[in-house]
This record gives structure tokens, sequence and C-alpha cells, in this order.
């Protein structure tokens, strides 16, 4: 542990000397995770021990990304033969993503509750005052596609507990709306980590010499262009006219990019400007994606990024949850396609 927080520092030291060589004297090393999260949070009451929260995802995205990128090399790719509550079937590295976020989160001491896609109830972890957060995630969003190296990720959405607040499955159902931050990562060709708050969204990237997550693409907002969209078109017979005529609508204008991994399509739509649609159909009439896990937390980020998440009949953080692994469909990313979008397809606007 000591030579690792010794390497660690070297590490920064060199990053200082190197932006300090440089021909610009105000261009610098990257702030770390928790340089940014002390100086951005520390006089937000709202934020009171959030950056420890961050912190534990982060922890843990640095042992996911390890064991994702050897899951061949470590024999990990594969099945336990178990099914989840999704009614699928329950990946190695889906639960060991799983583990490993709820024992740093419950670590922290900051987390009173976790839920998952993988377990069918609500992990409770702490009940004191200064457990503050709940926490509902997608530990290992694109699973199926890591055997292929395609990119995967993490999902989180962050709710606050009142102090005495009773907990019970029933007290976990709120809306996003009520998120109070949310987060992600995507582990690519670099790892990334995503973190938004009320009206701020900042992207960090892991330096795999030190697991040090450094602030590299600060105050993120969608372009004002959508370039491309990101959906299944093997479904479009499936879908209905209305739904047909919108991804017709996308089609005639717009350059289609799918990797089928939801947080890897997010992150580049989030970047370069863009729409994700997953509907429903016949056979899945409420869609595939998790409210909770995936569609109320990247419907968080998008929104304070400027952008806009439907399900296609509303804004998708203001529908109130009645089951834990509820599913959606989801549309989300520029503001005025989404609106668009939903505007063919008969819904209500975000």
């Amino acid at each position: 542990m000591v030579s690792n927080r010794r390497q660690r520092d070297t590490r920064l030291a060199e990053l200082e000397m190197q932006g300090g060589s440089m021909a610009s004297s105000t261009l610098t090393r990257p702030r770390t995770l928790g340089e940014y999260t002390s100086a951005a949070w520390s006089s937000d009451t709202r934020y009171d021990g959030l950056d420890v929260v961050i912190g534990a995802i982060a922890e843990g995205a640095c042992r996911i990304q390890a064991l994702v990128r050897a899951a061949t090399l470590a024999n990990v790719i594969g099945t336990t033969g178990e099914i989840n509550v999704q009614g699928e079937i329950v990946q190695l590295l889906d639960m060991a993503a799983s583990n490993t976020f709820v024992n740093f989160l419950s670590e922290s001491g900051r987390v009173a509750a976790v839920g998952s896609e993988e377990i069918e109830e609500t992990v409770a972890v702490g009940h004191g005052p200064q457990h503050n957060y709940i926490v509902q995630m997608d530990p290992l969003d694109g699973s199926s596609n890591i055997d292929v190296a395609v990119s995967s990720g993490s999902i989180f959405g962050i709710w606050r507990r009142e102090a005495g607040e009773p907990f019970s499955d029933e007290s976990l159902l709120r809306p996003g709306n009520e998120q109070i931050a949310a987060a992600y990562v995507v582990y690519g060709s670099s790892t990334v980590l995503v973190v938004a708050v009320e009206n701020s969204v900042q992207g960090f990237t892991l330096d795999p010499d030190v697991d040090e997550f450094m602030l590299t693409h600060p105050d993120l907002r969608l372009p004002d262009r959508c370039s491309c969209y990101s959906a299944n078109e093997g479904n479009f017979k499936k879908l209905d006219g209305p739904t047909q005529k919108a991804f017709t609508a996308l089609r005639d204008k717009y350059s289609l990019r799918y990797v089928g991994s939801l947080v890897a399509d997010f992150h580049r739509n989030l970047l370069k400007g863009g729409i994700f649609l997953y509907s429903g159909d016949p056979a899945t009439p409420n869609g595939k994606l998790r409210l909770m896990y995936e569609a109320n937390p990247l419907g968080f980020v998008v929104e304070q990024a400027g952008g806009a998440a439907s399900s296609g009949a509303q804004r998708i953080l203001d529908i109130q949850p009645e089951r834990l692994h509820q599913r959606t469909p989801l549309i989300i990313g520029n503001k005025d396609v989404v609106e668009q979008t939903v505007s063919i397809m008969g819904g209500e606007q975000p």
C-alpha cells in the first residue's frame, strides 16, 4: 500500500513537471478526482460525504477494469449457471462486479443501501446517521460483449437518505428527479468515469500507472448538433407504426452508430452529439432497460449536460417506480431530437 502511494505521488509529480515545462505557464497536470470533489463540493452541505461515495465507486472501477481486461486470461468469461431476477443467465463478471461495488460502497461508511441489477433485493449496508446515501447500480453493463473486446461499463444512481429515515424496498422506490448525483464508468481503450451533480458533468480518465482518475473532460455539455442515432435496427419490423416512423425519421437525417452496450453508446453520444433509442415491442412492451439502474442515472446525467430523456410517454426522471427491477423504454440524447422523436411517437414531451 505504501509503495503504491509513493508510486502515485511520484507519477503526479512527474505530471506537474511536464505541465510546468510547457510553453504556457498556466498548463499544469489535470486535477485528480479527489482534488476536484474536495474543491467543488466541500462548501455545499447537500453533498456532505458524496466525495467518499464517488471515491468508493472509483476504487471499485479500478478493480473491475483490471478484471475486464484480463477476463479471458483469468478464465472468468462465461456464466454462473444461475438465473437472475431479470430472468437472464448470470455472467461470472456481472456477479464479480456487483460484489466488488457492494463491498467498496459498504466500506465507505456513507452508504445506507445498495441496489444492484444482479441482486433481487436491495442490500442494507449501514444504518447510522452518517449513512446518508442510497446507490442503485448496473454493475457491469454490456458484459455479454466482453469476450469480443467491446466496451462495457458500470452505471450508478445516487439518492440522499435523511437521518432516521426507515429503510424498506418501498422507501427505495423514488423517482429519478430526486437523485442527488449519478455516475458511470466506461471500460474501453481507456477507463473513463463521468460524474454528474446539479448543473455539472465532469469526465475523468484513469491513469493506470497509479490507479488515479484525472479530470480530462471538465464541464461536459452535449454538442448543439446531433450527429448520429443509436438503435437496434434489427428490431424494426417488430415495432409499432409510430415507432417505425420515428426510426425512419432518424435514419433519414443521421448516421447509425450502435455498439450494443448502453453505456458505450451513451458516452459517445454525450461527447459527439446523438440520440439513443430502445423502445418497447410486442414481446417486451415495457422495453428492456431498467429504470432504477440504467435509465434514471443516465437520464440525470444527460439533463445536467443539456439533453433530455423520455420513455416515449413521459420524462424518465418523472416516472414513479413501482418495482426495483422495473423496465422502461428509453429515448435519450440531444434535447431537440429527443423531443422530435417523442412527438412522432405521440408521447408527452420530456
